[in-house]
């Protein structure tokens, strides 16, 4: 991972959020809601913007963070989503409703694991967003990878999880902590050996796996 130096450093270069995606930035810090760090999801939109995906599936709505960025940053793209918190669920909605982006986002409450024949009918789908449940995300994409297109391309993200995926699992605190650090080893390594795909784990923010479907 990177030096905390240079990762401020190019934090610092990217041009200031809009006001509302800085008010939600600002509500995620203190309520410590989980959402994509600031060169994470640049480095995300600028892949999506090479890609143009016309629609992506997203697990792990959160506020509706990633999602609203991705409908901005895309303004062709349709996006669905899906959240298990439904606090977090209708957080999301009222900003999605407040940026006029309803007719573009649409959000499911529930587990990801149990909606997916609800969530099919809006496919196929160019892009999957996996950033939800850690210790789930080869069920995840078991799940819903069938569902991609053709050049279809799946973004991972939290795959280095601090970097933990790459030390001594015995250094961890708690049983939980290295349960979780295993199943995301055993992602990356399911990944990185998957037939039929290429993937590159790129190591900025918390690690996002870019994994390509091939011809």
């Amino acid at each position: 991972m990177l030096d905390q130096d240079v990762i401020t450093y190019v934090e610092n270069l990217i041009p200031v959020s809009s006001p509302y995606v800085k008010q939600m930035e600002e509500f995620a810090k203190q309520h410590e809601v989980p959402i994509m760090e600031k060169v994470g999801i640049e480095v995300l939109l600028l892949l999506l913007s090479m890609q143009q995906p016309k629609r992506i599936f997203e697990i792990g709505t959160a506020i509706g963070y990633s999602s609203i960025r991705m409908a901005t940053h895309l303004p062709q793209t349709q996006i669905v989503t899906v959240e298990l918190d439904e606090e977090r669920y209708h957080q999301a909605n009222k900003h999605i409703h407040e940026l006029g982006l309803e007719n573009r986002i649409k959000t499911f409450l529930g587990d990801a694991l149990s909606i997916s024949e609800e969530v099919k009918q809006y496919g196929p789908f160019d892009a999957l967003f996996i950033d939800a449940t850690k210790a789930k995300y080869k069920k995840f994409f078991a799940l819903y990878e069938p569902m991609l297109a053709e050049d279809g391309i799946i973004y991972s993200d939290n795959v280095l999880f601090k970097g933990t995926v790459a030390r001594d699992r015995s250094e961890l605190k708690t049983r939980r902590q290295r349960t979780l650090v295993r199943k995301l080893d055993e992602y990356n390594q399911m990944l990185s050996t998957l037939e039929g795909y290429k993937t590159t784990i790129i190591p900025v923010g918390d690690g996002i796996a870019v994994t390509k479907k091939m011809k």
